[in-house]
């Protein structure tokens, strides 16, 4: 394979390329896995039960091709309205096989060859390969390295006349954290100089697989509520601990100008893009799932004792506001060096090269609480040998 697609794809494959074997070593004697989102505990039973409701016929359709089917767009409707108080169309969702599809169906749309798009790093692994996919020319920008804040300085100098698109991902993944109203006040400032200079809309992806996986009682402002181009990602896979169920959706911002033209042009890039529509069963299911939601109270106790057992140990973490993640410095430079340390013990956590943060390490809080008691003396053995 050549190309900009492959060579994005080849880097992201180098730096994949040493969990091939710690995949092998994961079922060893009970191993304690925090690398990625995977649930370690059975499905909860209200989401079984709706997935078992929507799986029964309920006539001879009930398995045909399904698009966006009219009483999942409007329970996603209800749902936005009432936890954003923003008055979304149903005919402006667009159902997804979660927000991996949606990004790139939204790329698809808005960017034509040789646009740029940009995106703030640290990023989630696949911004850089689907704008390569799109045709586009990915710029990336760093966030502030000491509070994960949006940098704006540094998007204001990479906006250019080629700019189509900024992705921004709040709740933050990996850093936990929420971008403030004042910032993406500011940053929609930016983005309208920019259209107007321009010519043209620059477009914002706001990537919030993240926004009801809270803590301490916050709340996460949506950067569509803060520009009027705008497009909403959503993937229940996060929220519900149910990554293998590829579901989510494109919401159109109400205010943006051109949503109605922008219509067809998505319903045609679902399809283009392998028929990128959620399966029937899952479409069904979704006013059920609308009305479930993560178990904050265990995530938040887990975050909790990961982060108060780490700092005990000497490690220095960020505790995050959102998500379920937790970054951590590694005690030596050589971040996937002190992960393999870990491996050893049947510890696994994601090295920060993997995301754009060498000398870092992601915890996931979707491992149980078994494997994070397990674990703790383990991360304070591993920091003892690195340090001798």
């Amino acid at each position: 394979m050549t190309g900009p697609v492959s060579r994005g794809m080849g880097t992201l494959l180098g730096a994949i390329g040493p969990f091939a074997e710690w995949s092998r070593a994961l079922p060893t004697d009970r191993p304690c896995d925090f690398l990625f989102g995977n649930p370690h505990e059975v499905a909860p039973s209200g989401y079984v039960d709706a997935l078992m409701a929507a799986t029964r016929p309920s006539g001879k359709d009930h398995y045909a091709y399904k698009m966006n089917e009219p009483a999942a767009t409007e329970a996603v409707v209800a749902g936005l309205r009432h936890r954003f108080g923003i008055a979304f169309d149903p005919d402006d969702i667009f159902l997804t096989n979660g927000n991996f599809a949606g990004i790139a169906i939204v790329l698809r749309v808005i960017v034509d060859p040789g646009d740029e798009v940009i995106f703030v790093s640290p990023p989630w692994f696949f911004y850089e390969t689907l704008i390569l996919a799109a045709g586009a020319r990915p710029v990336r920008v760093y966030a502030d390295r000491h509070t994960f804040d949006l940098d704006l300085e540094a998007v204001a100098a990479a906006l250019s006349p080629r700019t189509r698109a900024i992705i921004v991902n709040s709740p933050n993944n990996p850093s936990g954290r929420i971008y403030p109203p004042e910032a993406l006040d500011a940053l929609g400032r930016l983005l309208t100089e920019a259209s107007e200079r321009n010519g043209r809309p620059v477009y914002l992806l706001s990537d919030e697989a993240y926004n009801r996986i809270l803590f301490d009682g916050r709340e996460s402002p949506t950067p569509v509520a803060h520009y009027p181009h705008a497009f909403m990602l959503y993937t229940y896979a996060k929220t519900l601990l149910t990554p293998g169920s590829r579901l989510g959706y494109i919401a159109l911002a109400p205010s943006m100008p051109e949503r109605e033209l922008l219509r067809v042009p998505l319903l045609v890039g679902q399809i283009v893009t392998g028929w990128a529509f959620p399966v029937a069963p899952l479409q069904y299911a979704v006013p059920e799932l609308e009305r479930l939601g993560p178990d904050l109270e265990a995530l938040q106790r887990r975050r909790d004792r990961v982060v108060g057992a780490l700092r005990e140990q000497g490690y220095e973490v960020v505790e995050p506001e959102a998500t379920f993640y937790v970054l951590v410095r590694s005690p030596i430079e050589d971040d996937r060096r002190f992960a393999d340390l870990l491996a050893e013990r049947g510890v696994f956590v994601l090295p920060g090269t993997m995301f754009e943060m060498p000398g870092w390490l992601r915890v996931s809080l979707t491992a149980n609480d078994q494997m994070v008691e397990r674990a703790i003396p383990h991360f304070g053995a591993a920091l003892a040998e690195a340090a001798g």
